[in-house]
């Protein structure tokens, strides 16, 4: 059965398991969410179920979404997200998800936006290497070097590797294994590291690849 929830990265940290080996951890403050909406295929054209996260003063809402959750009669949400299930007739309006809807052991895609890292060249965005630091490259050898274009086709191709913005954008991490979950707190404790900063927001649901 299909999964989901939405969270916030709380940062990484390292824990034991019962062999002693130490495993890195990215702990995630997972839910709880409350289902706002569902999308049936008679009215929508498809089926999906929408979850809320994350309580504001309603007065920070426009009148559209404020008017939304006042119709499904939950209180004001700052994060709404669709999720594509199985068995979408399982929840209903106004049942709450929590993180103990995932369990040790099972494999999860997270799916967050990744660090700003401002307009940067092609060796720090694209692993390029540097021009080489002989025979007058001087104060330029960070630089892209040449085009390779000369009369024909005379200008950039799309798609050439420059320098330009980077990171600031939709990342999915695949796969990844749930170590602990405490319900209790609404904790989930996955292996390895997921996109994005302390507090940023992320998408949790099972992983597509061993389904």
């Amino acid at each position: 059965m299909q999964k989901a929830i939405i969270g916030k990265k709380v940062g990484m940290t390292q824990i034991f398991d019962a062999e002693g080996k130490v495993i890195p951890v990215t702990v995630i403050a997972a839910g709880p969410c409350v289902v706002v909406d569902k999308k049936t295929t008679e009215r929508d054209g498809y089926e999906a179920v929408q979850f809320g996260y994350d309580d504001i003063a309603e007065r920070k809402l426009n009148k559209p979404a404020a008017g939304h959750l006042k119709k499904a009669g939950v209180s004001a949400k700052r994060v709404l997200k669709e999720f594509k299930l199985d068995d979408c007739s399982a929840l209903n309006i106004g049942d709450e998800i929590k993180a103990d809807v995932f369990a040790e052991g099972d494999c999860v895609d997270i799916t967050g936006t990744s660090k700003g890292k401002g307009t940067a060249g092609t060796v720090k965005r694209f692993g390029q290497r540097m021009q080489c630091h002989t025979h007058g490259v001087g104060p330029v050898h960070r630089s892209a070097g040449s085009m390779g274009a000369a009369t024909d086709p005379g200008r950039v191709l799309p798609g050439k590797k420059l320098p330009g913005r980077m990171g600031a954008e939709q990342v999915t991490v695949m796969n990844l294994d749930v170590v602990k979950v405490d319900a209790e707190n609404n904790m989930i404790a996955v292996r390895g590291a997921i996109p994005g900063p302390k507090g940023g927001l992320v998408f949790i649901r099972n992983t597509v690849k061993n389904a």
